[in-house]
C-alpha cells in the first residue's frame, strides 16, 4: 500500500508538471506578440518551478525571447540547457537571502529597459515570493530576513506572510508589474496558495494588491511581534496605514489594462490527477477538498479519525478499497528544535493516532519535492509505523513535540525522497483504506 500511495502521488505531479504546462499556452504568447505588433519579448520566470517553465517558453518562442532571467531556488536548475541570452540565477528559499537580492535587481534593470512596443512574459511558480527580494528602501534585506522567520515560526499562514511582505518590497503587489509599465505583462501562474487568489501567489508581483499596510500590521498584532520584529519595518507599516508611504497598486490602477494574469496549474489539478489514478488502480476515491489549512497536526488528527471511522464501516468486506485524497498547505508552530516540515509532523500524528490499526496508509507530501529545510517532501505511513519506531528506540511523542520528524522517519525508511520535482502546487495528503477482518 505504501507503494500504491507513492504511485498515486507520482500521478498528482504528473499533472501540474510545469514545462507542459507552459507549453499549453505559448500559442497565445505568439499571438499576443505577432497581433500586438510588438518589436520586444522579455521573459521572467520566478520560483521554484522557473527553471521548467522558462525551459518550455524557450523551446517554443525560440529567438523571439530577445532576453530571459531564470530565478529559482538552489539546486532547482540545470546547466546548458537553456540558450545563452536567458541567465539562471538562484537563490535562497524560504527566507531571502543576498543572492534573491542581486537577482531581482537584475530583473528590475532589464524591465526599466522596456517600453510600450515590448511584450514581458512572467512565469511565476510557488517560492517566488522568497526568492524576489527587493526591500523597500528603508528596509534592510536582514530585516526583512528577520521578519519572515519570525512569521513562519508563529505559524502565519500564506496570506499572512504574503500580505507583509508585499508591503515591505519594492517588486510585490503589483510593483513588478508597475516597474515595467507601459509594456504589455502577460503571466502564466502555476498556483501554490489555497484558493488560487491572483494577489497572493508569489505575493502577487504582476496582480493587483487587495491588502493594505493596516492589514499587513494587523498580521504583526496577531502574532504579538510588535515587540521582536523590527524597529524600521513596524514604522514603514505604520507610516503605509497612516498614508504617508504610497500604498501597492489597487485594480483602478490603468497599468493593469496592459496586465492579463492566467493561472495554469493547481492544487485542485493535482488531487484530480490522483483520484484518476486510484480509480485506475481499483479505489473508490473521493476529493475531501483542495483547501485544508491550519496546524498540520490538528488536519492529521481529523484525517486520522475518518480513516479510522471509514475502515470500521468496512470490517468483514475484504475486497474494498476506498482512497481519500485532499490538498491545501498546513502551517505548523514550532516549538522545539528539531529538523522537520509539516508534512512530516502531520504523517507522525496519523502513525500514532492509527497505530495498531490494519489497512489504513497514509501519505502526505509537498508537491515541490520540499517538506521544510530537509530534503525529504513528506513521510508515509501505516499502522504499523509507531510499533517499529519503538523497535527502533525511538519514541514518537518526544519527536513531535521537538517538531523532530525528520529524523524519526529516517531511520525506519518513512521519508518521501523526491528530490526537486520542477513544481509546486502545495501538498497532497493521501489515505488509503482496505477492508478486512
Amino acid at each position: 500500500m505504501k507503494k500504491t500511495a507513492l504511485d498515486i502521488f507520482r500521478a498528482a505531479l504528473d499533472a501540474v508538471d510545469p514545462y507542459d504546462a507552459v507549453r499549453r499556452h505559448t500559442s497565445r504568447i505568439i499571438s499576443v506578440y505577432r497581433d500586438g505588433k510588438y518589436t520586444r519579448l522579455y521573459a521572467v520566470s520566478i520560483g521554484k518551478a522557473a527553471f521548467p517553465m522558462m525551459h518550455a517558453a524557450a523551446d517554443d518562442l525560440g529567438n523571439r525571447i530577445e532576453r530571459g532571467i531564470v530565478l529559482t531556488k538552489y539546486g532547482h536548475a540545470e546547466k546548458g540547457v537553456l540558450p545563452g541570452h536567458i541567465t539562471v540565477l538562484e537563490a535562497g528559499h524560504p527566507v531571502p537571502d543576498e543572492n534573491g537580492l542581486f537577482a531581482a535587481h537584475q530583473i528590475l534593470s532589464m524591465l526599466d529597459e522596456t517600453d510600450d512596443r515590448t511584450l514581458v512574459l512572467c512565469l511565476l511558480s510557488g517560492g517566488a515570493s522568497a526568492l524576489l527580494v527587493a526591500p523597500y528602501e528603508s528596509i534592510t534585506l536582514a530585516e526583512k530576513q528577520q521578519v519572515t522567520q519570525l512569521l513562519l515560526k508563529a505559524g502565519a499562514n500564506i496570506f499572512e506572510l504574503n500580505t507583509v511582505r508585499k508591503h515591505v518590497s519594492c517588486v510585490k503587489g503589483g510593483r513588478l508589474a508597475e516597474r515595467a509599465y507601459p509594456a504589455r505583462v502577460v503571466s502564466l501562474i502555476l498556483s501554490d496558495v489555497i484558493g488560487d487568489p491572483l494577489d497572493v501567489i508569489a505575493s502577487g508581483p504582476t496582480a493587483p494588491d487587495a491588502s493594505t499596510y493596516g492589514d499587513a500590521f494587523a498580521v504583526i498584532r496577531k502574532y504579538g511581534l510588535e515587540d521582536r520584529a523590527p524597529k524600521a519595518i513596524l514604522q514603514l507599516l505604520r507610516d503605509g496605514a497612516n498614508g504617508a508611504v504610497p500604498e501597492t497598486p489597487k485594480r483602478d490602477h490603468p497599468m493593469f489594462a496592459r496586465v492579463e494574469n492566467t493561472i495554469i496549474g493547481s492544487n485542485r489539478k493535482a488531487t484530480e490527477a490522483a483520484q484518476k489514478r486510484a480509480q485506475e488502480l481499483g479505489f473508490e476515491a473521493t476529493i475531501l477538498g483542495c483547501e485544508f489549512q491550519g496546524e498540520a497536526s490538528d488536519v492529521g488528527r481529523m484525517l486520522a479519525q475518518k480513516a479510522l471511522a471509514v475502515r470500521r464501516e468496512m470490517t468483514g468486506n475484504n475486497n474494498k478499497k476506498i482512497c481519500l485524497i485532499a490538498g491545501g498547505e498546513t502551517t505548523v508552530k514550532v516549538k522545539g528544535n528539531g529538523l522537520g516540515g509539516r508534512n512530516m509532523e502531520m504523517a507522525l500524528v496519523v502513525a500514532q493516532e492509527i497505530a495498531g490499526s490494519d489497512g489504513i496508509t497514509f501519505l502526505s507530501a509537498g508537491t515541490d519535492g520540499t517538506d521544510g529545510p530537509t530534503d525529504a517532501a513528506g513521510a508515509v505511513v501505516n499502522g504499523t509505523t509507531i510499533a517499529e519506531a519503538r523497535t527502533a528506540g525511538l519514541d514518537p511523542v518526544s519527536y513531535l513535540s521537538n517538531n523532530d520528524s525528520y529524523n524519526f522517519f529516517k531511520p525506519i525508511n518513512g521519508l518521501i525522497i523526491t528530490g526537486p520535482t520542477g513544481t509546486n502546487v502545495m501538498d497532497v495528503h493521501i489515505v488509503l483504506i482496505t477492508g478486512g477482518a
